[in-house]
């Protein structure tokens, strides 16, 4: 057995509404997912669902529902996107499946058992609508606080807590000993920055279950809940222990034991890559390294960090409707189109800005006359001139479409995404140019131009052929349209298929099909 590469997005609050930030990160996971898989490594992709916490269970009281009945229905919908996106998960997680409680309770049970968690009084300024206490810097200059935090009340509550302040050193330590743990470099600058300027506080875990009672109870307390950290950073964990991952098992030896038949286990942890949003990183790269350092388990190789859409330079607001909806988009241009624009917009790391101006422009310009065009009009040309049948192997295009796979295929092992489609649309632009410098269309009217009509025909459907290769982990529907065109059976998912020359003498292609309609508005 061998370890797979293990990837996941951020749980999504199941309360909230899908939006274009969500759908990001799912892309952006998922095309370093298939990009993975294309070169040949064995993946698992992890999704999900974060349940539990006081505005679930308010809701669903306002709503007269059980919180389990609610975010069953919330649930659907957001699997419904998923789907929608096109994404290629392995499994989804809910914090409310029993396979992940039990994981999230054997972790505090050891962590208890090795003197981690311990209880003591809080007293505080507590904001319900927001499920947070507040401190004294959230006072505005009066002493009052902000209305943004709803009604606060001075709470004084016994609660668990965890003993973090004591790792600070080490995750210093370790974050110098492993540069590429938090990327891009800017996010890791910011988190080593934070850590050395000031003492890191001990962790609060748990809420009163007479005031929260929709969350996992303490194995060692029933009184109390676990409070968000340990219950929805751990489905990273507790979903490779439910496969049986032997690291996981090994971790959590005499606390859990998984349902998973051992020929069937999946060796998984530690995750490859934790792909998240700049708002939770300190979550994931600061508390989440912790936890796992003292309960004996190694952290995850990478947390990769997105940063904010904005929508025509401004915050996305659904207030004052200043907002993108990706399945409206998706609806009315596709979904290939869709996961086109956010990842050639947005390069990991920055922050990004929609505007449906630029969407358009990109459409047209390089998904409809770009790689439209070259797939329509060299295939129209191979069924005109040659009945659709693949003259002999040529190679005058050969040297760059080569230098674009390899570059492709190094883009890929550093999850560099927009650079990739950069390098894939500069061939494009190439074989669009061949075109318009050997003008097949006048060969063709030359019968003693048959033999270099001939090459230019080969080089045009096997750069066709070879795109899309390069593209299927970005736009998989496309990729496989394409091939389908192409009259291939199979799917364009193995990098090592982009060598030229993939297309054999005599082989028949299919008729054109419009990739990406024009539109007029």
């Amino acid at each position: 057995m061998s370890k797979r590469f293990y990837i996941t997005t951020a749980i999504d609050y199941v309360n909230g509404q899908p939006h274009l930030g969500h759908a990001y990160e799912k892309i952006v996971a998922d095309v370093i997912a298939r990009g993975r898989r294309s070169l040949g490594q064995e993946v698992f992709f992890l999704t999900g669902l974060d349940e539990h916490g006081q505005k679930v269970q308010q809701a669903a009281q306002s709503e007269g529902k059980a919180p389990q009945v609610y975010c069953d229905e919330l649930a659907r919908q957001w699997m419904a996107f998923v789907q929608k996106l096109c994404i290629s998960n392995d499994d989804f997680v809910r914090t409310t499946q029993a396979r992940h409680k039990s994981v999230v309770q054997a972790l505090l049970q050891k962590l208890y058992d090795r003197g981690e968690l311990y209880k003591a009084p809080y007293r505080g300024w507590y904001s319900w609508k927001e499920e947070t206490f507040l401190t004294e810097k959230d006072r505005r200059p009066d002493g009052t606080f902000d209305p943004v935090w709803g009604e606060v009340t001075e709470l004084v509550e016994d609660n668990w807590y965890f003993r973090m302040s004591r790792y600070q050193s080490w995750l210093i330590d370790y974050m110098e000993a492993h540069p590429e743990f938090v990327h891009p470099p800017s996010r890791r600058n910011e988190v080593l920055s934070f850590l050395r300027s000031q003492p890191l506080e001990d962790l609060c875990i748990s809420r009163p279950a007479a005031r929260l009672s929709w969350g996992i109870p303490l194995p060692f307390d029933p009184d109390y809940v676990n409070y968000v950290w340990f219950d929805a950073l751990t489905n990273y964990f507790s979903i490779p222990a439910a496969w049986g991952d032997p690291a996981a098992l090994s971790a959590l030896q005499g606390y859990y034991a998984s349902e998973s038949s051992p020929k069937a286990a999946l060796e998984l942890w530690p995750a490859d890559i934790h792909v998240i949003g700049k708002d939770i990183v300190r979550f994931h790269a600061i508390y989440w390294p912790i936890m796992l350092h003292a309960a004996g388990i190694e952290p995850p190789r990478q947390i990769l960090v997105h940063g904010w859409w904005q929508k025509d330079g401004q915050k996305m607001s659904k207030t004052t409707g200043n907002v993108v909806d990706p399945v409206a988009v998706i609806d009315e241009w596709g979904v290939d189109a869709f996961r086109y624009y956010v990842l050639r917009e947005l390069d990991i790391g920055p922050d990004g800005n929609w505007t449906d101006a630029g969407f358009r422009a990109r459409y047209s310009a390089e998904l409809a006359n770009g790689l439209g065009n070259l797939v329509h009009r060299s295939l129209s040309m191979l069924q005109r001139y040659r009945q659709g049948v693949v003259p002999s192997v040529h190679h005058e295009l050969a040297p760059e479409a080569e230098r674009t796979a390899e570059e492709v295929r190094s883009c890929l092992q550093q999850s560099r995404l927009q650079p990739a489609l950069i390098a894939i649309w500069s061939l494009i632009t190439r074989a669009n140019q061949y075109v318009d410098h050997t003008a097949p269309f006048k060969l063709a009217k030359d019968p003693a131009q048959a033999t270099r009509l001939d090459q230019v025909l080969y080089n045009l459907v096997e750069t066709v052929r070879v795109v899309a290769v390069l593209l299927w982990p970005f736009l998989p529907t496309t990729a496989s349209r394409i091939y389908a065109q192409l009259g291939l059976e199979t799917e364009p998912h193995r990098l090592t298929t982009a060598r030229w020359g993939g297309l054999p003498p005599g082989h028949k292609v299919g008729a054109p099909q419009v990739l990406f309609p024009r539109k007029e508005h």
